[in-house]
């Protein structure tokens, strides 16, 4: 278990419309350097990174459509990083998965390999290059799935499937469509100590939800930068959310429109469509309550964990601070569960890789799977 500064801040109050705009703003603003930092991340800087240049590559290769996903376009790509195209009934829209075989997967028709399901924060989409991270494309001997989550999906089938948004299932989407697709499609070890599943930032909160609900399915979670907290008394995390539900920094496009904007989360809807009312008056927030992962943790006794956050540079205007407080409330309940964990606070990313600045950002995300990934594929291997 890895450990460096810490920071934890203090509970705060519930959402309050002042409460949310500031949560707009902090996760705008967030969302705007995460973003700079990601259409500065393509794979054409992979070099930068430390990995080797890509080599000349096949075709991706066929799959088959089944268990409620239909492909509606070729994939795109090379044989071993490629982005393919389904639909459901059970989310609206088009949505793309990426894929990521080692490298050798094709010369090895006998072999098999565990799983990573990598799950990716908020107004991001799989079709984005970068979410193929330099670790992650290196990995040699598992499989990385990257399926999409929707700019503000929050892993998780809404409460209200009655929105502007259309239908919403994305837990039922991931679990009972996706998984057993690349399992039918890929040669996959199909074992629970086999499967992993991580996220970044909300992608984080879908980690902990996913490996807490479906334990017989994850062996191992990671959370880098997540959202592990959603309780009454880390409302600003909370609020955050509740702004993507809500679009309330649309405005900030400056009449840009969903999908181009990284500001616009798509259709306005009711702050209560994901999880029941935020609000904690009489008990009103009991599903918020039931969905926050702090509160499961005992959930995970038997599973790999790792959580990896920075400190925003001690900034309450920084995303990041925030999430180094949820990160830091998943240890301090572990260890008073005795559960343990591989945790890394980076603080202000001094000494973690020379592209991370301790903020809500690829160059520090890049960084924690430089570290993660070579320990879970050493799990994988001794498991």
């Amino acid at each position: 278990m890895a450990s460096r500064t810490r920071t934890t801040a203090p509970g705060q109050a519930a959402p309050t419309g002042a409460l949310r705009r500031r949560a707009a703003a902090l996760l705008a603003g967030s969302l705007r350097r995460a973003g700079t930092a990601a259409s500065a991340l393509t794979l054409a800087a992979v070099p930068l990174l430390g990995a080797s240049p890509p080599s000349a590559a096949a075709d991706p290769p066929e799959l088959h459509d089944g268990f409620g996903l239909t492909q509606t376009a070729p994939a795109t790509g090379t044989d071993t990083n490629f982005v393919i195209t389904v639909t459901t009934p059970e989310v609206a829209g088009e949505h793309r998965i990426r894929i990521l075989l080692p490298e050798g997967y094709a010369d090895a028709p006998e072999r098999r390999y565990p799983v990573l399901y990598f799950l990716h924060g908020a107004s991001d989409d799989p079709g984005n290059p970068a979410l193929a991270y330099p670790a992650l494309t290196a990995a040699r001997s598992m499989i990385t799935v990257i399926p999409d989550g929707g700019r503000r999906g929050w892993y998780a089938d809404w409460r209200d499937q009655d929105t502007a948004a259309g239908a919403q299932r994305w837990e039922t989407f991931h679990v009972e469509q996706v998984l057993p697709f690349v399992d039918a499609n890929l040669r996959t070890v199909r074992e629970r100590g086999k499967r992993a599943v991580a996220g970044i930032s909300m992608g984080g909160f879908g980690a902990l939800h996913y490996a807490q609900r479906h334990p017989g399915l994850f062996g191992h979670v990671a959370t880098f930068s997540g959202a592990n907290e959603l309780s009454r008394g880390h409302a600003v995390i909370r609020a955050a959310v509740v702004a993507t539900l809500t679009n309330v920094g649309a405005p900030l496009c400056g009449g840009s429109s969903w999908p181009t904007c990284g500001h616009d989360f798509g259709p306005a809807v009711s702050s209560d469509a994901l999880f029941g009312s935020p609000y904690p008056v009489l008990g009103a927030d009991r599903l918020w309550n039931e969905a926050d992962p702090i509160a499961h943790m005992d959930r995970l006794a038997d599973t790999g964990i790792a959580v990896y956050a920075g400190d925003g540079r001690g900034d309450p205007g920084e995303m990041e601070f925030w999430g180094a407080s949820a990160a830091q409330h998943t240890k301090e309940r572990l260890d008073a569960l005795g559960i343990p964990l591989h945790y890394v606070a980076y603080g202000d990313g001094t000494g973690w890789g020379e592209h991370c600045d301790g903020g809500h950002n690829t160059g520090c995300w890049a960084q924690d799977l430089v570290d993660y990934v070579p320990r879970l594929e050493a799990e994988f291997a001794a498991g």
